[in-house]
């Protein structure tokens, strides 16, 4: 019996070993390079592991059977194959991904901080790819921006051509501009260290439309973006952007990896922007666009680690000379009142990074901090700002059933100094401001089955001046089928003003800026619709339809007063509210014949609610659309891209009741079309032509600058009560003003450039 027993022993382990000999290995490549970090999952099982550096998997003592293997990575289509395992099998079964041409299986992560494929997010997030963006090429994130429906690089200087980014109409200030999830671009940075971001650099842009405090704080108002830069592991060796324009603007792009030693890889991004042209073809003297010298140095540091735990480090350094005013204009007129001209020097550097605790807990520390230094003459109004902001925060990432748990903390410190009254106390002496902003927060995602999912969560934030602020958001995703999908989001958002860093009106021209009151923070509620529609044809076609319906309401909305006095701004809380609603709806079309198609639309309503009036606000569009055409001509490696914009018509700043300018600004359109040839190895030659319509914002304008003959306003007479006095020097009655702007001062030009990469 013993025997038996023992025999019975043997034959159940090695019948076990038999079963469990049994191994799957392989490796996830792209474009012949090995994607790290890629998610390597066998459906209907538990096993799922991600790639090394090099992209290699290896699931082992696995039983015999049939499996469907599932391959996921962040900018690339997912591929499923069926495998058949038998008895002592050591299977070799490789992936070869593609980049996602249909961007709504991309991977994001700024609506929950957690990577999740868009339509499995119960937040709505747009995801753009440097192939958008290569479509109409730009020396800057900024400019880049002005294809993506419902976002519109704004204007506000028509000197020094200074902007922010607008959300659904709202403006820049009420943008969270994230590198990496992290704050790193501060509202002082928005106006001018935007632009220094190496394209050649940046994975993907993210957008989110509507408040996201609840997850990021104070900013995210009115939306944010998201830009990721590229994993150093899956970057190319090497890459160049070189182009010119019929204007003299010459942009260089380089990006370059680096291994250092066996266990880091550094990647390394150069932007130079060089433009010294001074073209004025509207013939008031004044440079039609500005003249920049800007160069930006960034570098990410990737670790490897045990348990491919995540260890990134990244910097970047921004110098800028910028320029606008008279042509005329030399540095040794620089805050004088002989010539006018603004002239900006900006230094700037960030250090930013992710480092994940060696636990077996998946909890992350983020930090971020930069300093800002701008030294600016506006004519003789000088402008000397320096910003400093340290961030930090910890997340614990967390699954307990059907409930997907993050809790975080986060300190943020900000300070702000400039030689203007917004850092001086009563007593007229200057007083720095330093604000100290801890905050918690949590967020359940809670999956109650594959078609519904509820996550809840909440903020709460203690502002060193203003006290306690909470902000609570909810969302819901219903998934009717894998072509039909709901998402209703609710939230709410809060902001702190600094009108000096976020206003340049207060900054340009003669006029004076007046606080009426101590501003309180603005707040906002919001609500917002999300349906997905998806249509797969059997001949290949794919058609993907986003529709959004969304209303915030604002209370303690900051408004500046234009026109109740020419010579102020004046700046105070809303006696009321404000509501932002709109509709706004992008489609993506892929045909099997190469064509490509994405489009949008938005229609906006942006009002103020104050004593029952209804005012639409200056500078806001009633309606907006984008598109974006490609095709590729295969036998003769010949791409075609035709893109532009529709802009409604906006609510213009004039001065007085005889300003003879226009009151609103005429229904425009910008489109370009580009042509790309890639048929030598490594290289693409591009070419083209920008603002094909020649349209430029003087059209059925005399003027664009106000009293541009007279900027230092040494001949301007006034009244007894403040009010400018017509005369023969002065027929309209006008101080110098440049917030008459709305769209950039450049007719139709042509492009050329060449694109390098090394893989």
């Amino acid at each position: 019996m013993k025997n038996i027993f023992s025999l019975l022993v043997i034959l159940i382990t090695t019948f076990g070993f038999s079963q469990n000999k049994q191994t799957i290995s392989g490796q996830v490549i792209a474009e012949k390079i090995g994607l790290k970090q890629a998610e390597v999952f066998l459906i209907d099982t538990k096993q799922k592991i991600k790639t090394d550096s090099l992209g290699n998997y290896n699931f082992q003592n696995l039983m015999i059977g049939s499996y469907k293997m599932q391959v996921s990575a962040v900018g690339y289509e997912m591929v499923r194959k069926n495998i058949v395992v038998k008895e002592n099998d050591s299977l070799i079964v490789n992936f070869d991904l593609k980049e996602t041409q249909n961007n709504l299986n991309e991977v994001v992560v700024s609506g929950t901080l957690k990577p999740v494929r868009r339509l499995e997010s119960p937040v709505p997030v747009e995801v753009y790819s440097p192939k958008f963006f290569k479509q109409n090429p730009t020396a800057s994130i900024y400019e880049a921006l002005q294809n993506v429906n419902g976002v519109r690089p704004q204007l506000n200087c028509g000197v020094c051509n200074t902007g922010d980014i607008h959300i659904n109409g709202l403006e820049g200030p009420y943008t969270l501009v994230l590198i990496d999830g992290m704050p790193i671009v501060s509202s002082l940075s928005t106006v001018y260290g935007l632009s220094g971001i190496p394209n050649s650099l940046v994975e993907r842009i993210e957008i989110v439309k509507g408040p996201a405090s609840s997850l990021y704080g104070s900013e995210a108002v009115g939306g944010l973006i998201n830009i990721i830069t590229k994993n150093a592991t899956n970057a190319l060796r090497f890459s160049a952007d070189v182009f010119s324009t019929s204007y003299l603007e010459n942009n260089i792009d380089l990006g370059a990896k680096f291994n250092i030693g066996k266990k880091a890889i550094a990647l390394f991004g150069l932007n130079y922007f060089k433009y010294g042209n001074r073209v004025d073809n509207d013939k008031d003297n004044f440079t039609d666009v500005t003249l920049s010298d800007r160069i930006s140095l960034f570098q990410k540091w990737t670790f490897e680690r045990k348990e491919n735990r995540l260890f990134t480090i990244a910097a970047r350094g921004v110098y800028e000379d910028r320029f606008g005013g008279d042509i005329r204009w030399k540095r040794k007129y620089r805050g004088g009142n002989q010539i006018y001209g603004e002239s900006i020097y900006t230094k700037r550097g960030e250090l930013l990074g992710n480092y994940q605790l060696p636990s077996s807990e998946k909890i992350m520390f983020s930090f971020s901090g930069n300093v800002h230094f701008q030294d600016s003459r506006y004519g003789t109004t000088s402008y000397i700002a320096n910003q400093k902001i340290a961030f930090g925060q910890l997340t614990w990432d967390k699954k307990i059933g059907k409930h997907d748990l993050l809790l975080g903390t986060a300190l943020r410190y900000n300070y702000y100094d400039d030689n203007t009254p917004a850092t001086s106390n009563s007593n007229g002496e200057n007083k720095a401001e330093k604000t100290f902003l801890p905050g918690i927060f949590v967020q359940d995602e809670i999956a109650f089955n594959d078609k519904n999912k509820l996550l809840l969560g909440l903020r709460y934030d203690y502002n060193s001046f203003h006290g306690n602020i909470f902000t609570p958001r909810i969302a819901y995703k219903l998934k009717l089928n894998d072509n039909n999908i709901i998402r209703l989001n609710a939230g709410t958002g809060f902001r702190v003003v600094n009108l000096f860093t976020e206003d340049h009106a207060a900054l340009t021209g003669s006029r004076e800026v007046v606080i009426k009151n101590n501003l309180k923070p603005e707040q906002s509620v919001n609500i917002n619709l999300n349906y997905i529609k998806k249509f797969n044809f059997e001949n290949g076609t794919f058609i993907g339809i986003e529709t959004s319906f969304y209303h915030t309401r604002f209370s303690n909305k900051i408004v500046n007063d234009y026109i109740s006095d020419p010579n102020k701004i004046i700046y105070d809380n809303i006696n009321g509210y404000a509501i932002s609603q709109g509709i706004t709806s992008n489609i993506d079309v892929n045909f099997p014949n190469g064509l490509k198609i994405i489009t949008g639309f938005s229609f906006l309503d942006n009002r103020n609610i104050e004593n029952g009036i209804s005012i639409i606000p200056v500078l806001t569009e009633r309606f907006t659309g984008t598109w974006n055409v490609s095709y590729k001509i295969k036998p003769i490696n010949l791409t075609i891209d035709y893109t532009g914009n529709l802009y409604g018509s906006m609510k213009l700043p004039l001065l007085n009741d005889l300003d003879p300018r226009a009151p609103n600004s005429p229904t425009h359109s910008i489109q370009n079309v580009q042509f790309t040839y890639s048929g030598f190895n490594n290289f693409e030659f591009y070419a083209g032509v920008k603002n094909l319509l020649n349209f430029l914002p003087k059209q059925n304008n005399p003027f664009l600058i106000a009293n541009v003959n007279d900027p230092f306003d040494a001949n301007v007479q006034y009244d007894t009560n403040g009010q400018v006095l017509v005369t023969a020097q002065n027929p309209y009655g006008l101080t110098f003003d440049t917030t008459y702007v709305y769209a950039q001062n450049q007719g139709i030009r042509g492009f050329f450039g060449l694109r390098y990469t090394l893989k």
